[in-house]
């Protein structure tokens, strides 16, 4: 059921942030740069070195994880380009800048660690029926050396993991890489005591396991966002309920949330003021508080007096 508006005469478009040139400014998201440097020059060094081991010491689960390695190389190589292109000026095509940028890099790289799931879990059946000698010393040592650079690695992206789906992403690469070495390390030592070489796989699939529970979130919210859904930290009832409360407001129309990156938020919405416009005090003060309390990055208000009537063909009263 589509919403119908009115608006009075003169009062069609009235942007809380257009009221000076330049006045509404976007903060350039942080730069990750040398977290990016350090990480993907780690990993990809290593993946040689463990691919290499893993050959001989005949280790599918050392193979397998130099390979999820690499897809986290270019995992990271995908958000470090995502992250640039974010901090891009906006342009007369682009009047939001390469923001998007940052979750379709959140949407591949949960792309690409599922693909990456699907092939060490292929491998690991394969080799169940025929478990091949491994070398527990060899794989046991290399995974220690991943556990310790991938650690490094999560941590470098640990905190702007908490504000960031694209840099939450790379994290994620680096944590899951963390436990999938673990992972092998425990396989490593357990065949060098034990001779069950069946472990291999076995573990190969639990880290497998593991790794998918945690992309089902990376992966669900980088499609919700591809989608313009309402970003999952942000309370649209709680935003509503703040605007229909402000002085002068009788109703509120067409309100639409949506993310602009993995950082920022941006919304668009009516008020009824059978008074007219507010002034820019009112407007700024409404911008304000949507900003710090409710995380609206980019605001567009405009007014309406609920003289005649107006449709919008993409609102509807429920979803």
């Amino acid at each position: 059921m589509a919403n119908h508006h009115s608006r009075g005469p003169g009062f069609s478009n009235m942007p809380s942030h257009t009221r000076h040139p330049g006045y509404h400014n976007h903060s350039p998201a942080p730069d990750h740069g040398r977290a990016f440097v350090i990480a993907i020059a780690l990993n990809a060094g290593f993946v040689v070195v463990e691919f290499a081991y893993g050959f001989a010491a005949n280790s599918t689960a050392l193979m397998a994880d130099a390979g999820h390695n690499l897809s986290d190389v270019l995992g990271l190589a995908l958000a470090w380009g995502a992250a640039i292109l974010s901090r891009k000026a906006p342009s007369e095509r682009y009047t939001y800048g390469l923001r998007s940028t940052s979750i379709l890099a959140a949407l591949a790289n949960a792309v690409l660690l599922l693909v990456a799931c699907g092939a060490i879990a292929w491998e690991a059946f394969q080799r169940f029926s025929q478990p091949p000698l491994v070398a527990g010393l060899t794989v046991a040592s290399v995974a220690a050396a991943g556990l310790l650079i991938n650690g490094l690695s999560a941590w470098l992206f640990l905190k702007g993991s908490k504000e960031d789906l694209n840099i939450h992403g790379a994290f994620l690469h680096m944590a899951t890489d963390a436990a999938v070495s673990a992972g092998v390390l425990v396989s490593g030592v357990a065949i060098l005591f034990t001779q069950w070489y069946w472990l291999d796989p076995v573990i190969s699939l639990m880290v497998v396991t593991v790794i998918m529970f945690n992309t089902w979130g990376l992966l669900r919210d980088s499609v919700q966002l591809a989608l313009s859904a309402v970003p999952p930290h942000i309370d649209i009832a709680a935003i509503e309920s703040f605007l229909r409360n402000q002085p002068g407001v009788t109703d509120v129309h067409d309100l639409h949330i949506w993310g602009l990156s993995t950082t920022e938020s941006a919304l668009t919405v009516h008020l009824v003021m059978p008074d007219g416009y507010p002034g820019d005090a009112f407007m700024d003060n409404i911008r304000n508080n949507l900003e710090s309390h409710y995380a609206i990055h980019h605001s567009t208000l405009e007014i309406e007096q609920g003289t005649i009537s107006h449709y919008c063909p993409v609102s509807t009263e429920s979803d």
